[in-house]
């Protein structure tokens, strides 16, 4: 009963967590801020999902294996994070650091 609520607890927390990075790419004002909330907001929610998703099945070969994909999204998550920006700050997409530094206020829909 325990481990069925503790599984819950991570599901939830996961999902929950999968929709504040969803609004923070909402309402931030551009690229690099939107792919900060989206990039830690994912890897720990797919952790927690994954690891309610483990608890969920036991002591498993699918434990095993959702584990080895917990492994996967730690590492490829942050660094797919990192290029996107990387890319970003090479083809010339300047952070906003201010509202002042917006010439054109409709920028910031795009």
């Amino acid at each position: 009963m325990m481990i069925e609520i503790l599984s819950w607890v991570c599901l939830t927390l996961g999902g929950l967590l999968g929709v504040v990075g969803g609004i923070g790419m909402h309402r931030f004002p551009d690229f690099y801020t939107r792919l900060h909330a989206v990039g830690i907001t994912d890897t720990l929610g797919a952790a927690l999902f994954l690891l309610g998703l483990g608890f969920q099945a036991g002591l498993t070969i699918a434990s095993i294996k959702l584990c080895l994909i917990f492994v996967f999204i730690f590492f490829t998550s942050p660094t797919a994070s990192h290029l996107l920006a990387n890319a970003a700050m090479l083809g010339g997409l300047k952070p906003v650091l201010s509202n002042d530094d917006i010439d054109n206020p409709e920028q910031l829909d795009k």
